[in-house]
């Protein structure tokens, strides 16, 4: 344990979202997502896992953490449903809920078809899988800048 880093990050989570630079993206898995081929492409070649959290924890705990890019329009995007891509399930509401909080404001995600989904999360730093058994708890997160102090 550490003073004020929040339990649920394990390590291997931490040392990736540390490493990660401005613009790079992470995607958060639930557990169909087929997150063990995928991350084997992803920068840093491995499945990193937070198993016994839902989506939106994951995203709570990460965003405690990673900054969100704010000069960019997709800083966070969720994978859409099949055949209704507008529809915002409550997995997804939720992790919106965590952005909003993390954000101080509402920042909305944007959403991702599918196969587009597969192949941004192949191009991705890294893929956290999560214990989320609901349908399409699956996002990318584009980690910010954090400014200098003045």
């Amino acid at each position: 344990m550490l003073k004020g880093l929040d339990p649920r990050l394990n390590a291997e989570v931490l040392y990736a979202l540390r490493a990660m630079g401005h613009g790079d993206t992470l995607i958060i898995a639930d557990t169909n997502f087929p997150s063990d081929s995928i991350a084997r492409q992803t920068v840093t070649g491995d499945l990193l896992r937070m198993d016994n959290l839902t989506a939106g924890e994951a995203a709570e705990a990460i965003l405690s953490v990673l900054p969100l890019d704010t000069f960019v329009d997709d800083f966070a995007g969720r994978m859409e449903i099949v055949g209704n891509p507008g529809e915002v399930p409550p997995v997804q509401a939720e992790v919106q809920k965590a952005i909003d909080a993390a954000e101080g404001q509402s920042r909305s995600m944007v959403g991702i078809e599918r196969f587009a989904f597969y192949d941004m999360a192949k191009q991705a730093y890294a893929v956290i899988q999560t214990g989320e058994r609901r349908f399409y708890g699956c996002f990318m997160f584009r980690k910010g800048v954090i400014p200098p102090e003045e």
